[in-house]
């Protein structure tokens, strides 16, 4: 682990561990923070320096968006409400230093037929040989759960073999983002491709010592790259590729392994308002089944009511670029 350089370091130290302490996952705070311990080196600053100028003078000059300044300030600002209460420093000088307006960020949406292709085109594509076959297989899997159940790139890849418990039909899913636990019902026809996974795996390693779900080499589990550059490949030759687009202040973001987590649920809420059911009435259930830590989180996916709407969006804003 990369040490901070700036000479707040053992007070950013002190800060982490009393977070751990409490509960709270290093990342991504740790990260924030060595995004303003790297500022604080490099400007040469001192206990003198850190005044509020000193951080607005900061958010100016950190070149990133403004979703991720806000981030490195929130972090920051509590670094410094950590120095007030331990009595090292006497006034927070973030407290009045305002958050960035923050661009509004719309994700690539799949819609249920584009999933269903993109499944079929990393199946087809699957090798059929013995030294492949296994690890595609479990590859295929990995996107295939999140696609079907809304998962996040790292969860299936961090499954043990005891989290799927097939006389159940459920997947227990471990202490990932909010450090919730969860059990989720899996559909039959994804059942069914596990089962199928499982038997190829048994039958091509008979003494199989691996204690993931979905093997990688050795004793290890697959890896994300693997599955982002399947991904990427099997969406190119869909040809459904888009670069990032700006309108105004709204992204819209290309398609990304993250994307088919928020199509599962654009998805799911649009097919319960076709059957006629409120869609806000299925929040809570949806977050819980996505892992979310509130439903509110969840509510943002009603702000994209399904895949056709968002690329009408897009096409209007190439169109509008067009114009300029």
């Amino acid at each position: 682990m990369k040490p901070f350089e700036s000479f707040l370091a053992p007070n950013l130290d002190d800060y982490l561990t009393y977070r751990e302490g409490l509960g709270y996952a290093l990342r991504p705070c740790r990260d924030h923070l060595r995004l303003f311990d790297r500022y604080v080196h490099q400007s040469g600053a001192d206990w003198s320096s850190l005044h509020p100028p000193f951080f607005l003078h900061m958010r100016t000059n950190l070149t990133m968006e403004a979703v991720s300044v806000n981030h490195v300030l929130s972090a920051t600002r509590g670094f410094f409400r950590f120095l007030v209460r331990r009595g090292t420093f006497e006034k927070n000088p973030l407290i009045d230093i305002p958050r960035l307006k923050e661009e509004i960020t719309v994700p690539f949406i799949f819609s249920p037929e584009q999933t269903d292709q993109l499944l079929k085109t990393i199946c087809n594509k699957m090798q059929r040989t013995k030294a492949s076959f296994l690890k595609e297989f479990a590859l295929y899997i990995a996107i295939l759960l999140m696609a079907r159940c809304g998962m996040r790139i790292s969860e299936p890849l961090h499954l043990l073999k005891h989290h799927y418990r097939k006389e159940e039909g459920t997947i227990y899913i471990e202490k990932t983002k909010f450090k919730k636990d969860r059990l989720i019902p899996l559909p039959k026809a994804v059942m069914q491709e596990m089962e199928n996974y499982l038997s190829v795996r048994a039958q091509l390693c008979a003494q199989d010592q691996n204690p993931y779900l979905l093997a990688g080499k050795d004793h290890y589990p697959l890896s994300g790259p693997q599955v982002t550059f399947l991904f990427h490949h099997a969406v190119r030759e869909m040809g459904i590729t888009q670069p990032r687009k700006k309108l105004g202040n709204i992204i819209f973001n290309p398609p990304t392994p993250h994307c088919l987590r928020h199509s599962f649920a654009v998805n799911t809420l649009k097919a319960i308002k076709e059957r006629g059911a409120s869609p806000q009435y299925a929040l809570p259930v949806l977050a819980a089944y996505m892992g979310h830590g509130h439903y509110s989180y969840t509510m943002v996916y009603l702000k994209v009511a399904d895949a056709s709407n968002r690329k009408h969006l897009y096409d209007f804003s190439v169109w509008q670029r067009g114009r300029m």
